[in-house]
């Protein structure tokens, strides 16, 4: 008679190596190794073909690892629950495994869904952490310390051989189609898979890395300059224990070595290091408060824009016309890369939000289907953080043509992406409006006045802030979103491993 199965559930944790609920499974019993495409998840409105195309990739290098060991990787497509019970009817099943997931609204009722099944079924589900992130946190003081030791803890190794389960469990990966998505071109995009993670990782730490802390701001440089592990993070095909361990030994190598090329590599490895905190440190917001998914974090800025974004704003912020070269080319491309670095995403959050005014629960749902490394915790708080609603982070507007003069000076990231400006002369390349021969451009003029968008922002936010009761309602919030440093709060305090950091953590 055949035993029960232990299931594990693979879901944004595509690889073998640092996977603990397969090294776990695996000394129990015979082992299905599962992945459930499911057509509901793609349907919602922060999922797109280019993600799936990453994660088809990194599932097709997943599947021929695990059948390398003796079973492939099980792929079925339709609803988890409905999948589970089918599998334990027919099959039974021990224990069900996987780790846990700070997701978005969807996932969090679905995962709440096969918890109630597994109760009702007997059948033990084992969630395992694979981040800093820590459920059901009463306080954020210590947070910084146990983060540490997370990452510090031995990385698992996969099982060296797994039970072979017969021919009959179906396979095939489906595709974009298969899923409802539609149509999404995105010819720059990161190829998917655990290859391509461990090559990324070594020639960061081997190469790009060295002017990292410098050149990750702009465009012109983050392309390369970044490490661009994000969607190899987001999905899984690397642990962030890897990567923590991984440049805590290139930071350690460099010790003693005082010539100038070594001191570059120290102070980007230890803003790198930074920002892998960082990381979690705003997964663990949406952890905490599932909510700022789709709601204020601080309930003043309720109704502060309009529900419904201006529709002509949007499609221009949306297609890269919104008359502004800077933005617009960070817009474009995003849309061809699937990714850009922290610094000019912040921007377009900001411009969306204050010089045009749009609702962020709009314009971070455009942004969330062009992110191939769209992380729903380090997402939303950021566009929160970005548009002003969050109550306890400084406004932050960015001046698109100040933007476009400090990080791409000689208008080359403008005229790659922009080949409407690219006769503008240099001085005026991010304000071509002044140029004399503006209206031969087949190109928009400027769709606001940014500094009147901006100052007219700035006045109603601060109205706000002057509300009554904001105060206290945002010094409950610092409590209990608000950073730490070994145990402390950090108000006031400079520390090179924990400090605030002004840009934030998708630069990783």
């Amino acid at each position: 008679m055949k035993r029960p199965l232990q299931v594990v559930w693979f879901k944004r944790d595509l690889r073998l190596a640092d996977h603990r609920p397969l090294a776990l499974a695996a000394e129990q019993g015979p082992v299905l190794p599962l992945y459930i495409a499911e057509p509901d998840l793609w349907a919602q409105d922060d999922a797109s073909a280019r993600q799936w195309a990453f994660a088809a990739e990194s599932l097709a290098e997943l599947q021929a690892a695990l059948g390398a060991l003796g079973q492939p990787l099980c792929v079925v497509r339709g609803d988890a629950v409905a999948v589970l019970s089918r599998i334990h009817e027919r099959h039974g099943i021990a224990s069900l495994w996987s780790h846990e997931e700070t997701g978005g609204g969807w996932t969090y009722a679905r995962d709440k869904a096969v918890a109630a099944w597994a109760r009702a079924a007997s059948v033990p589900w084992q969630e395992l952490p694979q981040t800093g992130v820590i459920r059901r946190l009463k306080t954020r003081h210590g947070w910084a310390r146990a983060w540490d030791r997370r990452m510090a803890e031995p990385v698992a190794a996969p099982p060296a051989a797994l039970e072979p389960l017969g021919s009959d469990w179906p396979a095939r990966i489906p595709g974009a189609r298969d899923l409802g998505l539609a149509p999404d071109p995105c010819p720059e995009r990161q190829t998917g898979g655990r290859a391509a993670g461990l090559a990324t990782l070594a020639s960061f730490l081997e190469r790009r890395g060295r002017d990292y802390r410098w050149q990750m701001s702009s465009p012109v440089t983050a392309f390369d300059a970044s490490s661009r592990l994000s969607p190899h993070l987001t999905w899984g095909t690397l642990s962030l224990r890897e990567v923590a361990q991984a440049s805590q030994t290139r930071l350690k190598g460099l010790r003693g070595d005082e010539s100038a090329a070594a001191r570059s590599w120290r102070a980007s490895m230890i803003s790198f290091t930074g920002r892998q905190h960082w990381h979690c440190h705003f997964m663990q917001k949406l952890e905490d408060e599932p909510r700022i998914e789709f709601e204020n974090l601080h309930p003043a800025y309720n109704g502060l824009r309009p529900d419904v974004p201006d529709a002509e704003r949007l499609a221009a912020w949306v297609a890269g016309r919104t008359g502004f070269p800077f933005v617009d080319a960070c817009m474009r491309a995003l849309a061809a890369h699937g990714w850009l670095n922290f610094r000019m995403r912040a921007m377009l959050v900001s411009f969306a939000s204050y010089q045009l005014w749009l609702p962020w629960r709009a314009t971070g749902l455009h942004l969330a289907r062009q992110f191939v490394d769209y992380e729903p915790g380090i997402h939303w708080s950021q566009v929160q953080m970005q548009s002003g609603t969050t109550g306890i982070n400084t406004m932050r507007v960015y001046n698109p043509v100040k933007q476009g003069h400090d990080q791409d000076a000689e208008g080359a990231f403008v005229r790659r992406w922009m080949p409407e400006v690219a006769d503008v002369p240099t001085p005026l390349i991010h304000e071509p409006w002044r140029w004399e021969g503006a209206a031969s451009l087949a190109y928009p003029p400027p769709i606001v006045d940014h500094a009147k968008a901006a100052a007219a922002a700035r006045e109603a936010l601060h109205a706000v802030r002057k509300g009554s009761g904001h105060r206290t309602t945002a010094s409950r919030i610092a409590e209990r979103h608000g950073s730490r440093k070994a145990g402390m709060p950090m108000t006031g305090q400079k520390s090179r491993k924990h400090a605030p950091i002004a840009q934030l953590a998708l630069d990783l």
